[in-house]
């Protein structure tokens, strides 16, 4: 498919208001290609996870610049596995780090333990696996989203788990070891707040959605992780060095924790060198920023154009990449029925500060 570039409804301005009532469409995808989230290596290869919450076959691609994907690792990996080959069971965060390698979170589910897996994409071999099992996890973990800090040699979960039990897991990058911080704090479990899209509350599992931690992202200069519940009010962010600091029980280390400031119910997350933390606002149909002040601000709102934003992805060319995928209407989210209209799209609009450290 040709890759489709739109022009931006208003002239974009950097100034305080909000930029325009839609960003740049980047990218639009047929209805079997709903995206999850993006991945952007440093040469600029663009990988995205096709959400399973619409139950597609494949687990990742490779997005083309003429707009057309192919399976990406492989072939084989790119779907689920049989028996014990190779394959990815489902997959929603990924990252691509400075290295090149494509960081892929291969969630838990009956049976199979969580585990992210790293590919090279210089190589095109696989990297690294790490798995995420009892006790870091729980039996109902939901291991949602990942930030890499290759600088300091660890990977950062987002486990959603049930809500009441929400926390961050730590992997160690050199021994494989993985831990549970912050289970259960106020910073990762979920404010009683309605989920409401287009007047209509969101159900998960036939009760109403308050889902705990989900977006989490670091600064380019791995000094701050940045992380929040889903149903939530407000983001939150905390020093790497206390994350990886082993002496810190969880209340100690919840009196590291900053509340960074304010912000609506979201989906993903991701921060430029200014920390402006940019948010996917979908109960808002829009992208939002919290700035380095506490204030939050749409950048742009549209019901039409940007039907549950999802995940982004920075590029070096210093734009600020998301998908759009209709996840409220999705089976999952949508009391067992595809209800999407097939707005299926990446948008993307300059970073607020550079995206990338010049490091």
């Amino acid at each position: 498919m040709t890759r489709t570039l739109l022009a931006i409804t208003t002239a974009l301005t950097l100034s305080g208001a909000a930029l325009a009532q839609s960003p740049e469409v980047y990218l639009e995808f047929p209805k079997e290609m709903p995206p999850g989230n993006l991945a952007i290596g440093p040469d600029g290869r663009m990988f995205m996870s096709v959400h399973e919450f619409y139950g597609p076959e494949l687990r990742v691609v490779e997005v083309m610049q003429d707009g057309s994907t192919k399976p990406y690792p492989t072939e084989d990996w790119a779907r689920a596995p049989s028996e014990d080959g190779d394959g990815l069971r489902g997959v929603l965060g990924l990252r691509a780090d400075r290295e090149g390698i494509l960081w892929m979170l291969d969630g838990q589910g009956e049976g199979q333990t969580g585990r992210v897996v790293g590919w090279d994409t210089k190589a095109e071999k696989l990297h690294a696996i790490y798995y995420v099992g009892q006790p870091a996890a729980r039996a109902t973990s939901f291991l949602n989203d990942l930030a890499v800090d290759r600088e300091h040699g660890a990977i950062y979960i987002s486990d959603t788990g049930d809500g009441a039990n929400s926390a961050i897991i730590v992997i160690d990058m050199d021994t494989g070891r993985a831990r549970r911080v912050l289970e259960g704090s106020a910073f990762t479990v979920p404010e009683d707040t309605p989920m409401i899209i287009d007047g209509k509350e969101v159900l998960l599992g036939g009760n109403p959605a308050k889902i705990g931690i989900n977006p989490i992202t670091i600064d380019p200069t791995n000094t701050w992780v940045y992380f929040a519940p889903m149903t939530a009010t407000s983001m939150y962010r905390v020093r790497t060095a206390d994350l990886l600091d082993e002496r810190l029980d969880d209340a100690a280390l919840a009196g590291k924790v900053e509340r960074y400031g304010d912000k609506v119910i979201s989906d993903g997350s991701t921060v430029d060198t200014g920390g402006n933390v940019y948010i996917t606002a979908m109960t808002d149909n829009a992208i939002g920023v919290t700035k380095p002040d506490g204030t939050y601000e749409v950048l742009f709102q549209s019901d039409e154009d940007l039907p549950w934003p999802d995940g982004f992805s920075m590029g070096a060319d210093g734009y600020v990449y998301a998908t759009i995928n209709e996840l409220h209407r999705s089976p999952v989210l949508n009391g067992g029925e595809d209800a999407s209209l097939g707005t299926y799209r990446i948008v993307r609009f300059p970073a607020l500060a550079p995206a990338i450290s010049g490091r």
